[in-house]
């Protein structure tokens, strides 16, 4: 496998790390399909639950420009082709894998790089942590699903303000906002999202994904359309054994053993 990631597997779950702290884990072609053969691997293996996160003071600069630069082109560079090739499959796979994908965000997130934070479902940060939409520094668009997630979870305004000014927002204003969940003390980050993942990677998995599904859906889809999913969710959720045992547990007054099975 890739050195451009670590990969280390738990009881349940697994915790993906991005490794080229050298360009702040900014994204090669190489990084891209390693990570996204890692989380197809995570899937395929049955883990519960994926942590993604970063090393040394980066969390992800976002794509490294050095491998898009003009001035080392024959021709004009076709960027469309970078986003379908390797951003699209990517936060189309976290946003669709039916497990919990939390982000530890261990310090600056830019570019492509934040928007990827932002298409995983529990984003922690550092307190230290910055989030900048740096595109504009460059003259591009947010991509990578950047002008969605910011507009849905901010609301137009912020997100205009965000991607037209490429301000920089510190962890604590990003929690503030709504952007992220949570922004933690530096030394409490890794701590705090190891344990979040094996809470995940034991709870009722089944419930988690589907969950996860329809609150993704809903910004799509209407009223009428979300309650209906919401009852076929809910008929999957009440067949499966955890549902059973979360039952079981609570009249008990026990903790439950869920196994994230469907049947």
């Amino acid at each position: 496998m890739s050195d451009t990631i670590l990969v280390q597997q738990h009881a349940g779950w697994v915790e993906i790390t991005l490794n080229r702290p050298d360009r702040l884990n900014s994204f090669n072609d190489e990084m891209h399909l390693a990570l996204r053969a890692a989380l197809e691997a995570a899937r395929d293996d049955g883990a519960r639950c994926v942590l993604l996160t970063g090393t040394g003071r980066g969390f992800c600069a976002g794509q490294d420009l050095g491998d898009r630069d003009p001035a080392k082109m024959t021709g004009k560079p076709d960027l469309s082709q970078t986003l379908k090739k390797f951003y699209i499959p990517l936060v189309t796979l976290i946003r669709s894998l039916e497990l919990p994908v939390i982000c530890a965000v261990n310090g600056v997130a830019a570019g492509a790089g934040a928007n990827v934070a932002l298409a995983c479902d529990i984003v922690l940060a550092a307190d230290s942590a910055k989030f900048i939409q740096s595109f504009a520094n460059v003259g591009l668009v947010p991509d990578a699903g950047g002008t969605w997630s910011l507009t849905r979870l901010l609301g137009p305004a912020r997100a205009k303000g965000l991607a037209l000014t490429a301000t920089p927002i510190k962890a604590k204003q990003a929690e503030d906002w709504g952007l992220i969940w949570q922004a933690l003390p530096d030394d409490e980050l890794m701590p705090a999202a190891r344990a979040m993942a094996e809470k995940f990677a034991n709870g009722p998995t089944v419930g988690l994904g589907l969950t996860k599904q329809a609150i993704n859906a809903a910004t799509t889809q209407s009223f009428d359309e979300q309650i209906e999913m919401e009852a076929r969710f809910q008929k999957i959720c009440g067949e499966s054994p955890d549902y059973a045992e979360g039952v079981s547990a609570f009249l008990q007054k026990r903790k439950p053993n869920f196994t994230g099975e469907r049947e």
